[in-house]
């Protein structure tokens, strides 16, 4: 595991040789929120440092990672999907996908302009056509999410990979303004190299 994503606001945490590289993040707000956290001892006590947890954000619904066993360590709720406002977060919820087989939500901390997101975007090699700096799923670039067309984001956090910290606004908008037209390419790469 290695800490990633150091901003004022919070800072992430990865490991670089898991295959999925998934990625965690301590957002910090009238204390702090974790967001798809896998458990690491120095990531949890770094946050703890930093302010009173508030709870954890489960942003997918298969993003299970660590989420319960934190939020009990902790002892503090666990949000699975929220939608709408979570009381005492600064956070909205924006839809990206819902069915049954899919359930997810993108965090937006418009005071902060932090976008982050568990699956439907990713700087990964899988997620990422060439030249591509932040990538739409594979699964959604067909359709790609609406509620984020709205935002103009200064920072991407994403659940795999490391995040867009300069210019992110232009690299979300690319990423969803050419996601159809790159999908060839992305399949291509995430079935070349899967990193």
């Amino acid at each position: 595991m290695r800490f990633c994503d150091e901003q004022d606001f919070g800072f992430g945490w990865l490991d670089d040789d898991e295959p999925m590289r998934r990625t965690s993040h301590a957002l910090v707000t009238d204390g702090v929120w974790l967001v798809d956290p896998v458990a690491w001892p120095e990531a949890e006590q770094r946050a703890l440092a930093l302010g009173e947890p508030r709870g954890v954000l489960q942003l997918l619904d298969r993003h299970n990672r660590d989420c319960a066993a934190v939020a009990a360590r902790l002892d503090v709720p666990l949000h699975v999907v929220p939608t709408g406002r979570v009381p005492g977060a600064s956070f909205e919820f924006l839809p990206v996908m819902t069915n049954r087989f899919w359930r997810e939500v993108a965090l937006w901390w418009p005071e902060q302009r932090v976008l982050a997101c568990a699956d439907a975007l990713g700087t990964v090699g899988y997620f990422r056509a060439p030249g591509e700096r932040i990538g739409v799923h594979p699964f959604l670039r067909l359709r790609p999410p609406r509620a984020l067309k709205r935002i103009y984001p200064e920072h991407i956090l994403t659940g795999h990979g490391e995040g867009v910290h300069e210019d992110a606004s232009a690299a979300l908008h690319e990423a969803l303004r050419t996601s159809r037209r790159r999908l060839p390419a992305a399949l291509r790469r995430m079935f070349r190299r899967g990193r």
